[in-house]
Protein backbone atom coordinates (compact mmCIF):
# COMPACT_ATOMS: atom_id res chain seq x y z
CA UNK A 1 0.00 0.00 0.00
CA UNK A 2 2.84 2.35 0.90
CA UNK A 3 4.51 1.69 -2.46
CA UNK A 4 1.24 2.36 -4.29
CA UNK A 5 0.83 5.62 -2.33
CA UNK A 6 4.35 6.76 -3.25
CA UNK A 7 3.68 5.95 -6.95
CA UNK A 8 0.38 7.85 -6.90
CA UNK A 9 1.96 10.93 -5.31
CA UNK A 10 4.80 10.79 -7.82
CA UNK A 11 2.35 10.67 -10.72
CA UNK A 12 0.53 13.71 -9.36
CA UNK A 13 3.81 15.63 -9.04
CA UNK A 14 4.78 14.68 -12.60
CA UNK A 15 1.35 15.71 -13.91
CA UNK A 16 1.55 19.07 -12.14
CA UNK A 17 5.03 19.64 -13.52
CA UNK A 18 3.86 18.85 -17.05
CA UNK A 19 0.76 21.00 -16.70
CA UNK A 20 2.81 23.87 -15.32
CA UNK A 21 5.23 23.58 -18.22
CA UNK A 22 2.41 23.58 -20.77
CA UNK A 23 0.60 26.57 -19.36
CA UNK A 24 3.67 28.65 -18.65
CA UNK A 25 2.18 29.99 -15.44
CA UNK A 26 5.63 30.68 -14.08
CA UNK A 27 7.48 33.92 -14.68
CA UNK A 28 6.76 35.51 -18.06
CA UNK A 29 9.90 37.61 -17.78
CA UNK A 30 13.09 36.05 -19.09
CA UNK A 31 16.54 36.27 -17.55
CA UNK A 32 17.31 39.20 -19.84
CA UNK A 33 14.36 41.13 -18.41
CA UNK A 34 12.25 40.85 -21.54
CA UNK A 35 8.53 40.27 -21.15
CA UNK A 36 7.09 37.35 -23.11
CA UNK A 37 3.47 37.46 -24.28
CA UNK A 38 1.54 34.70 -26.03
CA UNK A 39 -0.98 35.64 -28.71
CA UNK A 40 -3.22 33.48 -30.90
CA UNK A 41 -4.40 33.69 -34.51
CA UNK A 42 -5.46 31.20 -37.14
CA UNK A 43 -3.61 29.81 -40.16
CA UNK A 44 -0.54 31.97 -39.55
CA UNK A 45 1.60 29.57 -41.57
CA UNK A 46 -0.60 29.90 -44.66
CA UNK A 47 -0.16 32.59 -47.29
CA UNK A 48 -3.64 33.93 -46.57
CA UNK A 49 -2.53 35.06 -43.10
CA UNK A 50 1.16 35.82 -43.64
CA UNK A 51 0.55 39.44 -42.70
CA UNK A 52 0.40 38.31 -39.07
CA UNK A 53 4.13 37.57 -38.97
CA UNK A 54 4.80 40.97 -40.51
CA UNK A 55 2.65 42.65 -37.87
CA UNK A 56 4.44 40.79 -35.07
CA UNK A 57 7.89 41.57 -36.45
CA UNK A 58 7.01 45.26 -36.77
CA UNK A 59 5.72 45.28 -33.20
CA UNK A 60 8.87 43.64 -31.82
CA UNK A 61 11.03 46.15 -33.67
CA UNK A 62 9.13 48.97 -31.98
CA UNK A 63 8.99 47.20 -28.60
CA UNK A 64 12.32 45.35 -28.21
CA UNK A 65 11.63 44.58 -24.56
CA UNK A 66 8.60 42.44 -25.43
CA UNK A 67 8.87 38.96 -26.96
CA UNK A 68 5.84 37.59 -28.80
CA UNK A 69 4.99 33.92 -29.16
CA UNK A 70 2.32 33.20 -31.77
CA UNK A 71 -0.06 30.32 -31.15
CA UNK A 72 -1.18 29.16 -34.60
CA UNK A 73 -4.55 27.39 -34.67
CA UNK A 74 -6.33 25.98 -37.76
CA UNK A 75 -9.08 28.36 -38.85
CA UNK A 76 -11.78 25.68 -38.85
CA UNK A 77 -11.12 24.93 -35.18
CA UNK A 78 -10.12 28.38 -33.98
CA UNK A 79 -13.24 29.61 -32.20
CA UNK A 80 -13.78 26.27 -30.45
CA UNK A 81 -10.11 25.83 -29.51
CA UNK A 82 -9.87 29.39 -28.22
CA UNK A 83 -12.89 28.84 -26.01
CA UNK A 84 -11.43 25.59 -24.62
CA UNK A 85 -8.13 27.32 -23.89
CA UNK A 86 -9.79 30.25 -22.12
CA UNK A 87 -12.12 28.00 -20.13
CA UNK A 88 -9.09 25.96 -19.07
CA UNK A 89 -7.21 28.96 -17.73
CA UNK A 90 -4.83 29.37 -20.66
CA UNK A 91 -1.92 31.77 -20.30
CA UNK A 92 -2.74 33.50 -23.57
CA UNK A 93 -2.19 37.21 -23.15
CA UNK A 94 -3.93 38.53 -26.25
CA UNK A 95 -5.94 36.98 -29.06
CA UNK A 96 -7.78 37.82 -32.24
CA UNK A 97 -11.49 36.93 -32.11
CA UNK A 98 -12.22 35.25 -35.43
CA UNK A 99 -16.00 35.50 -35.14
CA UNK A 100 -16.62 38.99 -33.83
CA UNK A 101 -20.18 38.21 -32.78
CA UNK A 102 -18.85 35.77 -30.15
CA UNK A 103 -17.40 38.70 -28.20
CA UNK A 104 -20.47 39.05 -25.98
CA UNK A 105 -20.17 35.42 -24.86
CA UNK A 106 -16.54 36.01 -23.88
CA UNK A 107 -17.64 39.08 -21.92
CA UNK A 108 -20.36 37.08 -20.15
CA UNK A 109 -17.73 34.56 -19.05
CA UNK A 110 -15.45 37.30 -17.72
CA UNK A 111 -12.65 36.43 -20.15
CA UNK A 112 -11.95 39.86 -21.67
CA UNK A 113 -9.97 42.54 -19.88
CA UNK A 114 -11.45 46.04 -19.70
CA UNK A 115 -9.34 48.24 -21.98
CA UNK A 116 -11.13 51.50 -21.16
CA UNK A 117 -8.43 52.97 -18.94
CA UNK A 118 -5.66 52.05 -21.38
CA UNK A 119 -7.56 53.61 -24.30
CA UNK A 120 -8.29 56.80 -22.36
CA UNK A 121 -4.67 57.10 -21.22
CA UNK A 122 -3.28 56.67 -24.72
CA UNK A 123 -5.84 58.83 -26.49
CA UNK A 124 -7.52 56.12 -28.58
CA UNK A 125 -10.38 57.63 -30.58
CA UNK A 126 -13.11 55.08 -31.25
CA UNK A 127 -14.45 57.29 -34.03
CA UNK A 128 -11.37 56.42 -36.11
CA UNK A 129 -12.73 52.90 -36.71
CA UNK A 130 -15.61 53.71 -39.09
CA UNK A 131 -18.40 53.08 -36.62
CA UNK A 132 -17.40 49.58 -35.49
CA UNK A 133 -15.27 50.24 -32.37
CA UNK A 134 -18.25 51.46 -30.35
CA UNK A 135 -19.84 48.04 -30.77
CA UNK A 136 -17.20 46.60 -28.44
CA UNK A 137 -18.15 48.88 -25.57
CA UNK A 138 -20.23 46.36 -23.68
CA UNK A 139 -21.71 47.05 -20.25
CA UNK A 140 -19.75 50.30 -20.20
CA UNK A 141 -16.39 48.61 -20.80
CA UNK A 142 -14.17 48.60 -23.87
CA UNK A 143 -13.71 44.86 -24.33
CA UNK A 144 -11.74 44.75 -27.60
CA UNK A 145 -10.53 46.89 -30.50
CA UNK A 146 -11.30 46.23 -34.17
CA UNK A 147 -8.29 45.04 -36.16
CA UNK A 148 -9.67 44.26 -39.63
CA UNK A 149 -12.98 44.29 -41.42
CA UNK A 150 -14.73 42.67 -44.33
CA UNK A 151 -17.53 44.73 -45.82
CA UNK A 152 -19.76 44.59 -48.86
CA UNK A 153 -19.03 46.40 -52.12
CA UNK A 154 -20.26 45.94 -55.70
CA UNK A 155 -18.22 43.97 -58.23
CA UNK A 156 -18.99 44.44 -61.91
CA UNK A 157 -17.97 43.16 -65.33
CA UNK A 158 -16.85 46.09 -67.48
CA UNK A 159 -17.21 44.20 -70.77
CA UNK A 160 -20.92 43.56 -70.18
CA UNK A 161 -21.47 47.27 -69.53
CA UNK A 162 -19.44 48.21 -72.60
CA UNK A 163 -21.39 45.79 -74.81
CA UNK A 164 -24.66 47.23 -73.52
CA UNK A 165 -23.46 50.81 -73.98
CA UNK A 166 -24.19 51.66 -70.35
CA UNK A 167 -22.03 53.64 -67.91
CA UNK A 168 -20.31 51.80 -65.08
CA UNK A 169 -22.02 51.85 -61.64
CA UNK A 170 -21.53 54.98 -59.55
CA UNK A 171 -20.56 54.98 -55.88
CA UNK A 172 -23.89 56.61 -55.00
CA UNK A 173 -26.25 54.09 -56.60
CA UNK A 174 -29.39 53.05 -54.70
CA UNK A 175 -30.92 49.58 -54.53
CA UNK A 176 -33.88 50.56 -56.79
CA UNK A 177 -31.38 51.91 -59.33
CA UNK A 178 -29.39 48.67 -59.11
CA UNK A 179 -32.53 46.61 -59.78
CA UNK A 180 -33.33 48.71 -62.86
CA UNK A 181 -29.74 48.50 -64.10
CA UNK A 182 -29.63 44.72 -63.66
CA UNK A 183 -32.75 44.42 -65.79
CA UNK A 184 -31.18 46.53 -68.54
CA UNK A 185 -28.03 44.41 -68.55
CA UNK A 186 -29.77 41.02 -68.71
CA UNK A 187 -29.96 39.30 -72.08
CA UNK A 188 -29.80 35.97 -73.90
CA UNK A 189 -31.01 32.57 -72.76
CA UNK A 190 -29.77 29.16 -71.70
CA UNK A 191 -26.01 28.83 -71.50
CA UNK A 192 -25.69 32.23 -73.21
CA UNK A 193 -27.75 34.02 -70.57
CA UNK A 194 -26.20 37.21 -69.18
CA UNK A 195 -27.52 38.07 -65.72
CA UNK A 196 -27.58 41.70 -64.71
CA UNK A 197 -26.95 40.76 -61.10
CA UNK A 198 -26.19 37.92 -58.73
CA UNK A 199 -27.41 37.56 -55.17
CA UNK A 200 -25.54 34.68 -53.61
CA UNK A 201 -27.51 32.10 -51.61
CA UNK A 202 -26.32 33.42 -48.24
CA UNK A 203 -29.12 35.06 -46.28
CA UNK A 204 -26.76 38.00 -45.87
CA UNK A 205 -27.18 38.81 -49.56
CA UNK A 206 -30.74 39.93 -48.90
CA UNK A 207 -31.02 40.52 -45.17
CA UNK A 208 -27.84 42.58 -44.87
CA UNK A 209 -29.38 45.34 -46.96
CA UNK A 210 -32.02 45.70 -44.26
CA UNK A 211 -29.44 46.34 -41.52
CA UNK A 212 -27.24 48.60 -43.66
CA UNK A 213 -28.81 51.66 -42.01
CA UNK A 214 -27.12 50.84 -38.68
CA UNK A 215 -30.49 51.12 -36.93
CA UNK A 216 -32.10 47.74 -37.50
CA UNK A 217 -30.42 44.46 -36.52
CA UNK A 218 -31.04 40.80 -37.21
CA UNK A 219 -32.35 40.46 -33.66
CA UNK A 220 -35.65 42.05 -34.75
CA UNK A 221 -37.97 40.76 -33.55
CA UNK A 222 -40.03 42.79 -36.05
CA UNK A 223 -38.54 41.98 -39.45
CA UNK A 224 -40.69 44.19 -41.65
CA UNK A 225 -37.53 46.09 -42.63
CA UNK A 226 -36.48 43.00 -44.64
CA UNK A 227 -39.62 43.23 -46.80
CA UNK A 228 -38.41 45.62 -49.56
CA UNK A 229 -35.27 43.54 -50.12
CA UNK A 230 -37.12 40.23 -50.35
CA UNK A 231 -39.59 41.87 -52.72
CA UNK A 232 -36.69 43.11 -54.82
CA UNK A 233 -34.93 39.74 -54.82
CA UNK A 234 -38.07 37.84 -55.88
CA UNK A 235 -38.95 40.40 -58.55
CA UNK A 236 -35.47 40.12 -60.01
CA UNK A 237 -35.54 36.35 -59.80
CA UNK A 238 -38.90 36.19 -61.58
CA UNK A 239 -37.67 38.62 -64.24
CA UNK A 240 -34.51 36.58 -64.81
CA UNK A 241 -32.20 39.48 -64.03
CA UNK A 242 -30.55 37.44 -61.25
CA UNK A 243 -29.73 33.75 -61.15
CA UNK A 244 -32.47 31.64 -59.60
CA UNK A 245 -31.85 30.89 -55.91
CA UNK A 246 -32.99 27.28 -56.18
CA UNK A 247 -30.74 26.61 -59.17
CA UNK A 248 -27.73 28.17 -57.44
CA UNK A 249 -28.34 26.20 -54.28
CA UNK A 250 -29.09 22.81 -55.85
CA UNK A 251 -26.03 23.03 -58.09
CA UNK A 252 -23.82 24.33 -55.27
CA UNK A 253 -22.57 27.16 -57.45
CA UNK A 254 -19.99 29.33 -55.69
CA UNK A 255 -20.34 33.07 -56.17
CA UNK A 256 -16.69 33.31 -57.26
CA UNK A 257 -17.05 30.75 -60.02
CA UNK A 258 -20.28 32.38 -61.16
CA UNK A 259 -18.79 35.86 -61.42
CA UNK A 260 -15.49 34.80 -62.97
CA UNK A 261 -17.13 32.82 -65.77
CA UNK A 262 -18.06 36.20 -67.26
CA UNK A 263 -21.86 36.27 -67.55
CA UNK A 264 -22.65 38.21 -64.35
CA UNK A 265 -22.79 41.99 -64.78
CA UNK A 266 -22.91 43.03 -61.10
CA UNK A 267 -22.60 41.27 -57.75
CA UNK A 268 -22.71 42.56 -54.17
CA UNK A 269 -19.97 40.71 -52.25
CA UNK A 270 -17.38 41.27 -49.53
CA UNK A 271 -13.98 42.91 -49.76
CA UNK A 272 -12.40 39.50 -49.24
CA UNK A 273 -13.21 38.61 -52.86
CA UNK A 274 -10.97 41.04 -54.75
CA UNK A 275 -7.79 39.21 -53.71
CA UNK A 276 -9.27 36.00 -55.13
CA UNK A 277 -10.04 37.68 -58.44
CA UNK A 278 -6.46 38.94 -58.76
CA UNK A 279 -5.05 35.55 -57.77
CA UNK A 280 -7.21 33.66 -60.28
CA UNK A 281 -6.34 36.07 -63.09
CA UNK A 282 -2.62 35.86 -62.32
CA UNK A 283 -2.84 32.06 -62.31
CA UNK A 284 -4.46 32.08 -65.75
CA UNK A 285 -7.66 30.60 -64.33
CA UNK A 286 -9.84 33.62 -65.17
CA UNK A 287 -9.96 36.37 -67.75
CA UNK A 288 -12.29 39.15 -66.73
CA UNK A 289 -12.30 42.92 -67.10
CA UNK A 290 -13.68 43.92 -63.73
CA UNK A 291 -14.36 46.95 -61.59
CA UNK A 292 -15.51 47.99 -58.13
CA UNK A 293 -18.17 50.36 -56.86
CA UNK A 294 -19.64 51.15 -53.47
CA UNK A 295 -22.46 48.94 -52.21
CA UNK A 296 -25.88 50.22 -53.32
CA UNK A 297 -27.99 51.71 -50.56
CA UNK A 298 -31.53 52.60 -49.66
CA UNK A 299 -32.44 56.11 -50.89
CA UNK A 300 -32.69 57.40 -47.33
CA UNK A 301 -29.17 56.18 -46.40
CA UNK A 302 -26.17 58.36 -47.05
CA UNK A 303 -23.57 57.28 -49.62
CA UNK A 304 -20.63 55.48 -48.04
CA UNK A 305 -22.67 53.34 -45.67
CA UNK A 306 -22.17 49.62 -45.96
CA UNK A 307 -22.54 46.44 -43.90
CA UNK A 308 -20.04 43.79 -42.90
CA UNK A 309 -18.16 42.08 -40.11
CA UNK A 310 -15.15 42.87 -37.99
CA UNK A 311 -12.25 40.92 -36.50
CA UNK A 312 -11.32 42.36 -33.11
CA UNK A 313 -8.34 41.71 -30.88
CA UNK A 314 -8.60 41.51 -27.09
CA UNK A 315 -6.59 41.01 -23.90
CA UNK A 316 -7.19 37.95 -21.75
CA UNK A 317 -8.59 38.91 -18.35
CA UNK A 318 -6.38 36.16 -16.86
CA UNK A 319 -3.19 37.59 -18.39
CA UNK A 320 -0.34 38.44 -16.04
CA UNK A 321 1.09 40.75 -18.68
CA UNK A 322 -1.82 43.06 -19.40
CA UNK A 323 0.36 46.14 -19.91
CA UNK A 324 2.49 44.40 -22.55
CA UNK A 325 -0.60 42.78 -24.10
CA UNK A 326 -2.24 46.19 -24.38
CA UNK A 327 0.82 47.56 -26.17
CA UNK A 328 0.43 44.72 -28.67
CA UNK A 329 -3.30 45.34 -29.16
CA UNK A 330 -2.69 49.07 -29.54
CA UNK A 331 -0.05 48.50 -32.21
CA UNK A 332 -2.12 46.00 -34.21
CA UNK A 333 -5.01 48.48 -34.34
CA UNK A 334 -2.85 51.56 -34.90
CA UNK A 335 -2.29 53.50 -38.12
CA UNK A 336 0.97 51.61 -38.59
CA UNK A 337 -0.84 48.31 -38.14
CA UNK A 338 -3.45 49.44 -40.65
CA UNK A 339 -0.73 50.08 -43.23
CA UNK A 340 0.56 46.54 -42.83
CA UNK A 341 -2.92 45.04 -43.20
CA UNK A 342 -3.50 47.17 -46.29
CA UNK A 343 -0.17 46.18 -47.86
CA UNK A 344 -1.46 42.59 -47.92
CA UNK A 345 -4.85 43.58 -49.33
CA UNK A 346 -6.68 43.12 -46.02
CA UNK A 347 -9.14 45.87 -45.07
CA UNK A 348 -8.06 47.39 -41.75
CA UNK A 349 -10.73 48.57 -39.33
CA UNK A 350 -8.88 51.88 -39.10
CA UNK A 351 -9.32 52.58 -42.82
CA UNK A 352 -8.07 56.01 -43.89
CA UNK A 353 -7.01 57.44 -47.23
CA UNK A 354 -3.46 56.14 -46.92
CA UNK A 355 -4.41 52.54 -46.16
CA UNK A 356 -7.11 52.54 -48.85
CA UNK A 357 -4.58 53.94 -51.31
CA UNK A 358 -2.24 51.06 -50.45
CA UNK A 359 -4.95 48.51 -51.23
CA UNK A 360 -5.99 50.30 -54.41
CA UNK A 361 -2.40 50.36 -55.65
CA UNK A 362 -1.98 46.59 -55.37
CA UNK A 363 -1.08 45.02 -58.74
CA UNK A 364 -4.26 43.90 -60.43
CA UNK A 365 -6.68 46.22 -58.64
CA UNK A 366 -9.00 48.09 -61.02
CA UNK A 367 -9.08 51.83 -61.58
CA UNK A 368 -11.29 53.67 -59.10
CA UNK A 369 -10.89 51.06 -56.36
CA UNK A 370 -9.93 53.58 -53.69
CA UNK A 371 -13.14 55.56 -54.13
CA UNK A 372 -15.22 52.38 -54.13
CA UNK A 373 -13.61 51.12 -50.94
CA UNK A 374 -13.98 54.40 -49.03
CA UNK A 375 -16.66 53.99 -46.36
CA UNK A 376 -18.20 56.30 -43.82
CA UNK A 377 -19.88 53.66 -41.68
CA UNK A 378 -19.88 49.86 -41.46
CA UNK A 379 -23.02 48.41 -39.89
CA UNK A 380 -22.36 45.01 -38.36
CA UNK A 381 -24.30 42.16 -39.92
CA UNK A 382 -24.45 40.43 -36.52
CA UNK A 383 -24.59 42.58 -33.38
CA UNK A 384 -22.64 41.88 -30.17
CA UNK A 385 -25.57 40.51 -28.16
CA UNK A 386 -26.64 37.27 -26.53
CA UNK A 387 -28.30 34.57 -28.67
CA UNK A 388 -27.24 36.20 -31.93
CA UNK A 389 -25.98 32.89 -33.34
CA UNK A 390 -29.27 31.13 -32.63
CA UNK A 391 -31.28 33.93 -34.22
CA UNK A 392 -28.95 34.08 -37.22
CA UNK A 393 -29.32 30.33 -37.80
CA UNK A 394 -33.10 30.62 -37.66
CA UNK A 395 -33.11 33.51 -40.13
CA UNK A 396 -31.12 31.38 -42.56
CA UNK A 397 -33.79 28.69 -42.46
CA UNK A 398 -36.61 31.13 -43.06
CA UNK A 399 -34.62 32.87 -45.81
CA UNK A 400 -34.47 29.64 -47.80
CA UNK A 401 -38.21 29.09 -47.43
CA UNK A 402 -38.96 32.56 -48.85
CA UNK A 403 -36.46 32.38 -51.71
CA UNK A 404 -37.65 28.90 -52.73
CA UNK A 405 -41.28 30.06 -52.72
CA UNK A 406 -42.24 27.63 -49.96
CA UNK A 407 -43.81 30.49 -47.99
CA UNK A 408 -44.86 34.01 -48.87
CA UNK A 409 -42.77 36.97 -47.79
CA UNK A 410 -45.52 37.89 -45.32
CA UNK A 411 -45.60 34.42 -43.76
CA UNK A 412 -41.82 34.18 -43.73
CA UNK A 413 -41.46 37.47 -41.87
CA UNK A 414 -44.13 36.39 -39.40
CA UNK A 415 -42.26 33.13 -38.80
CA UNK A 416 -39.03 35.05 -38.24
CA UNK A 417 -40.72 37.31 -35.69
CA UNK A 418 -42.34 34.43 -33.80
CA UNK A 419 -39.20 32.28 -33.70
CA UNK A 420 -36.98 35.24 -32.78
CA UNK A 421 -39.17 36.06 -29.78
CA UNK A 422 -39.11 32.41 -28.71
CA UNK A 423 -35.30 32.29 -28.90
CA UNK A 424 -34.74 35.58 -27.13
CA UNK A 425 -37.25 34.91 -24.39
CA UNK A 426 -35.91 31.40 -23.68
CA UNK A 427 -33.38 32.46 -21.07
Amino acid sequence: MKAKHIIAVSMIIIALAVFGGCTGRGSSTGRDGRVRIRVSHWDVASTSSNYINTLVDAFKEKHPAIDVEIIDIPSTDYTMRLQIMLNGGSDLDAFWIKDGDTTKGLVNRGQLADLSAYAARDGIELADFNGVAERFVIDGKLTALPASTGYYILYYNKDIFDNAGLPYPSNEMTWPEWETLAGQLSSGSGNNRVYGGLLHTWQACVQNWGVQDGIHTIMGPDYSFFRPYYEMALRMQNAGSIWDYGALRSAGIHYGSAFLQGNIATMPMGTWFYATIIERINAGEANINWGLAALPRAPEIEPGWTVGSVTPIAVNQASRNKDAAWEFVQFITSEEGARIYAAYGVSPARADEESLAAIASMPGMPEGAQEALAVRNIALDRPMVDQVNEVNHMLGQEHSMIMLGEVSIERGLENMARRSREIQNAR
